[in-house]
């Protein structure tokens, strides 16, 4: 605490940023871990574990069959195709009205609570579960007019036409597969938050590394053993969408899973809307609501940097109350060896302050189509669970998991949990026979926490 402040002194003093900190020592093995120059001077470290396979010995009758019939290879999977068609609308009023048109998709995902397996219901983006209401109030009819002669009815008020400001269509098939470790064009990206490092994800990268997925894990600039940049430009969301835009065509393969934690999940998201053809799936941790980007200008990261390095100590004692549910010596021990919140005060304050992105407001979110796992931490003191369901709302195909156990750090909190509801999500795949054709009707609305959306009814009722 006193050399915090000592040192916070000396930097108000001398203008100069303390020096950076760099990571603890890491117990894995040195050739699963890669720096990449994403541009030149910006380097990001990145773990990457390439599982070792045998080479699959082809046949002449191998060569003559089918691709989705081939047996070794590795690749072959049984893929289903969903339609994925919905039309957003935002009015001038700032009323946004989804309407989905296309398939619904049902989740037979078990919810996994303290390691054991339950099945568990799934919310899913089929707004006619929620209630409904009329767009408007009916007009009541007037009574009947006690005139001499016959006179006709005076004819309805005529209603108002709204003119929507803007209007995108979603129309399109996609094919939706189990990924396994043994497939060889599986990769999984996992992409922390701010002030973690790949580090977090330890528990998450040796279980599925054991089961033979390919996995890329880097660290955020500023990061980690990233490199950091003295300059607050190089920290926006912009600098760093892309250097994970670098890193995914680095290393993506034909399907891609993202896991984001926090504000990773930007990221993710923001991947996943640009290549929708090699994004395959996500899973959203604790990542807050489907809103833009806008940094706070009242938040204590708007101090001086020598000030946040003298309340450093203060900040990540704030940090494990508000990111653990239990603050004992196990959580202490989870975060020093997660090198989470270990990050130069300059680079915290500069990654607070570069959260801007108004391009990922919920029209954005509403236009993915790719499947989405939500987990959120019940006790999350950062993320309100009402985000998540938010969040759930607005994606096409999207799935809510609650772990009752765990708060913001979920995934170092209840590990096995974690890892056991993401592989399920890794081996879903939908089942087409509950496929149900249907039709939109007009007259039926669906409004919920604002946001409106005209949803098919089924022919007949789905198993839930």
């Amino acid at each position: 605490m006193l050399t915090s402040i000592t040192d916070g002194i000396l930097c108000c003093l001398t203008g100069k940023a303390a020096s950076l900190v760099m990571p603890v020592d890491s117990s894995e093995p040195a050739d699963t871990f890669e720096f990449v120059e994403v541009k030149p001077g910006r380097v990001l470290r990145v773990r990457h574990i390439m599982p070792e396979r045998r080479a699959p010995v082809v046949t002449e009758e191998d060569q003559v069959k089918e691709p989705e019939q081939e047996k070794g290879s590795g690749n072959s999977n049984n893929s289903s195709s969903v339609h994925c068609k919905r039309k957003i609308t935002v009015y001038r009023n700032g009323q946004l009205v989804i309407e989905n048109l296309g398939d619904v998709l049902h989740s037979e995902i078990v919810q996994c609570q303290n390691g054991d397996l339950e099945p568990c219901s799934t919310v899913e983006v089929e707004l006619a579960d929620y209630k409904e209401v009329p767009t408007s109030p009916e007009p009541k009819p007037s009574p009947p007019l006690s005139m001499v002669g016959e006179q006709k009815p005076a004819p309805p008020p005529r209603r108002r036409r709204r003119k929507p400001k803007r209007m995108v269509m979603i129309d399109s098939e996609r094919e939706i597969s189990s990924c396994k470790g043994t497939h060889s064009d599986v990769a999984l990206f996992f992409v922390h938050g701010v002030g973690g490092s790949l580090d977090i994800w330890g528990s998450q990268l040796d279980f599925f590394s054991r089961l033979g997925y390919e996995i890329i894990a880097p660290d955020l600039a500023g990061h980690g053993a990233s490199t950091a940049p003295h300059i607050a430009a190089a920290y926006t969301f912009y600098a760093l969408a892309e250097d994970m835009r670098a890193i995914f065509k680095k290393y993506a393969r034909k399907r891609n899973i993202l896991i984001g934690h926090s504000y990773g999940v930007s990221f993710c998201t923001f991947l996943a809307h640009e290549y929708p053809d090699q994004v395959h799936k996500v899973v959203m941790i604790n990542g807050g609501g489907p809103t833009a980007l806008e940094p706070s200008l009242c938040s204590i990261f708007q101090l001086p940097s020598c000030v946040l390095h003298c309340l450093s100590p203060c900040l990540a004692w704030s940090f494990l109350k508000a990111g653990f549910a239990h603050q004992g010596a196990k959580e202490k021990q989870l975060l020093k060896q997660g090198n989470a919140f270990n990050v130069n005060p300059f680079v915290l304050r500069a990654m607070m302050s570069g959260q801007y992105w108004p391009e990922g407001d919920e029209v954005y979110h509403a236009e993915l189509t790719v499947p989405i796992l939500l987990v959120h931490g019940m006790y999350d003191k950062f993320v309100p669970i009402d985000e998540d369901q938010r969040m759930a709302e607005i994606l096409l195909f999207a799935f809510l998991k609650v772990i009752e156990e765990g708060s913001h750090m979920v995934m170092m909190e209840c590990p096995d949990t974690v890892n056991t509801l993401l592989h399920e999500f890794f081996l879903w795949e939908p089942d087409m026979s509950k496929k149900n054709a249907a039709k939109t009707d007009p007259d039926k609305t669906v409004i919920v926490n604002g946001v409106v959306a005209q949803t098919p009814k089924p022919n007949k009722p789905m198993d839930k």
